[in-house]
């Protein structure tokens, strides 16, 4: 699926126009949010950002023009057609239904509701073809996910995948503000509070999210049973290492690929290189290959260094970055908000 941008015209007299809030609009991802809705020209007839207590009546800009945060409460009272939530996961448990039950449609970035089998999880290219009206809260998936399923899916579409092996090299700015002052604190010699129980500059974390029972972490779970649901096959055998790394630009993910039948080396670079979403940098002899300074501000999930396990029969190993702020948060959601807007399952469409 190619998103659609500028302006939504359903014919050459008509245009969509919709009410958006922005819950979280002061964070990290909350700030890429409405970037990037401006950045593709979003058609937002009015912008509701929403933030915690302490940031009510704080300003922000959009568009040129400057916003006023506002509470949850009043947000809600204001019915807007879609809210973009990146507030965490007891928040959006606690306030999307309180969306929802008011009509607005939500789009949520936590992992609050990615497993609960009532609730939809959308990557645009992958499975928005399963969105209907009647979703009301959607669940963006996890950053490192998102990046890897773009690239499994036209994969999967012509060899059928049967196992993923997965180690992730992940961005602090995954973890938040605080983790970057961290990471800049320890570079400049400062003392400041911490967001990881251990240095982060010049070393390699292998711990993202708490441990749980089996010893893998909730990053590494959420990767396997994501995966899965978004591609719509449980067949699919997925393990994943997840790791933080001292890095600004994006998420970059070594990804080694079973496929059920063998594959035509050759094929599978034409095959990425025609899917939407992805642009395979891939010429070794060069040097080029996909680094997070260039996905950095970037929406496309760029793959490369394709070669052939040659330890085992039909596997194929690469190499996928992508600005985890963007196509792994804040794009994805906007997208998923363009397809439901193009497909007339939010918004109004008025005369121009």
């Amino acid at each position: 699926m190619e998103p659609p941008q500028g302006r939504f015209i359903t014919n050459q007299k008509q245009i969509i126009k919709m009410k958006i809030a922005v819950v979280g609009a002061t964070g990290l991802v909350g700030t890429k949010m409405l970037q990037v809705l401006e950045e593709r020209n979003f058609p937002v007839t009015e912008l509701i950002p929403v933030a915690s207590a302490k940031s009510v009546g704080k300003e922000i800009t959009f568009k040129g023009k400057q916003y006023k945060v506002v509470s949850v409460e009043d947000a809600i009272k204001m019915k807007p057609d879609l809210a973009l939530f990146s507030a965490g996961g007891s928040t959006s448990l606690e306030q999307a239904p309180l969306f929802a039950a008011a009509g607005t449609t939500v789009v949520d970035n936590s992992s609050a509701w990615r497993m609960d089998p009532t609730k939809k999880l959308v990557v645009p290219e992958v499975n928005a073809n399963i969105l209907t009206a009647e979703d009301k809260i959607i669940a963006n998936p996890n950053c490192s996910t998102i990046q890897m399923v773009v690239a499994l899916k036209p994969l999967h579409d012509r060899y059928k995948i049967k196992r993923v092996v997965v180690s992730t090299y992940q961005s602090v700015t995954g973890t938040g503000v605080k983790a970057v002052e961290q990471l800049f604190n320890e570079r400049k010699g400062i003392d400041g509070p911490k967001a990881y129980p251990y240095q982060i500059d010049l070393n390699v974390l292998p711990h993202i999210d708490v441990f749980t029972e089996n010893g893998y972490t909730k990053e590494e779970m959420k990767m396997i049973k994501e995966t899965q649901k978004i591609m719509g096959d449980d067949s699919i055998k997925v393990t994943a290492t997840t790791v933080r790394i001292p890095v600004m630009g994006g998420h970059s993910e070594s990804v080694n690929i079973e496929f059920a039948e063998d594959f035509d080396l050759a094929e599978v670079r034409a095959i990425l290189e025609k899917a939407p979403g992805i642009i395979v940098t891939d010429d070794v002899a060069n040097l080029k290959y996909p680094m997070p300074l260039d996905a950095h501000d970037k929406d496309e999930v760029f793959v490369g260094r394709l070669r052939r396990d040659e330890s085992q029969a039909n596997t194929l190993n690469c190499w996928i970055v992508a600005d985890n702020l963007r196509k792994g948060a804040a794009t994805n959601a906007v997208q998923i908000a363009e397809y439901l807007a193009a497909n007339h399952l939010i918004g109004q469409t008025v005369e121009a």
